[in-house]
């Protein structure tokens, strides 16, 4: 995220760590998580995420994220956006409410790109949705980690968003966020 990249010293050394880490073949992953107060100017924000979209492979963006981003309303066209111009193979786009979306290309040199949605899993028990996107995140890393970049289907696409909103909605009916992370085991039950 961007966390550490609103300010001086950390700013510089999240970059040089990220490119060490791209240089030597890592799959980068970006989740922009932009918290406006924590901004000297919105500006800088967007500069910011820019420079961590150079170095990405996967990004996970939120709704307002995007939009912010790009200036579209639409988010296959802000997807587009951010495809022309960055090297990203992943992205998935967190709707809230809505579930959400991914967008995958094998070659980022070249055109094309295939797609999914998924609904989300709402509970009638959320308590809080702190860390539901982080939960959602670290859900599409680990279905990564698993199946790779390499040869993505849109039934992978929509497995992957599937799981991913399954655990986001457990951890929204848990309080204390990321201590309380839903088993791979839970979140099968729950998404079938």
């Amino acid at each position: 995220g961007t966390l550490s990249m609103t300010g001086e010293p950390a700013r510089e050394a999240t970059l040089y760590a990220v490119a060490e880490a791209k240089s030597a073949g890592a799959v980068i992953s970006f989740d922009p998580n932009i918290r406006e107060p924590l901004w000297e100017s919105m500006e800088d924000a967007r500069d910011q995420v820019k420079k961590g979209l150079g170095y990405s492979d996967v990004l996970k963006i939120s709704d307002n994220e995007i939009q912010w981003l790009t200036g579209l309303d639409d988010y296959q066209k802000g997807v587009e956006w951010i495809f022309e111009r960055y090297g990203i193979r992943l992205v998935t786009v967190s709707l809230g409410k809505s579930g959400s979306m991914a967008f995958y290309r094998k070659d980022p040199d070249k055109a094309g790109y295939i797609s999914a949605e998924a609904a989300p899993f709402i509970s009638r028990d959320t308590i809080e949705t702190t860390g539901a996107g982080d939960t959602f995140g670290g859900c599409i890393l680990h279905f990564v980690l698993e199946k790779g970049l390499q040869e993505l289907s849109e039934a992978d696409l929509t497995e992957m968003l599937t799981f991913a909103n399954g655990a986001a909605s457990i951890i929204t009916t848990r309080r204390g966020a990321l201590r309380v992370m839903p088993e791979v085991s839970e979140v099968k039950e729950l998404t079938g």
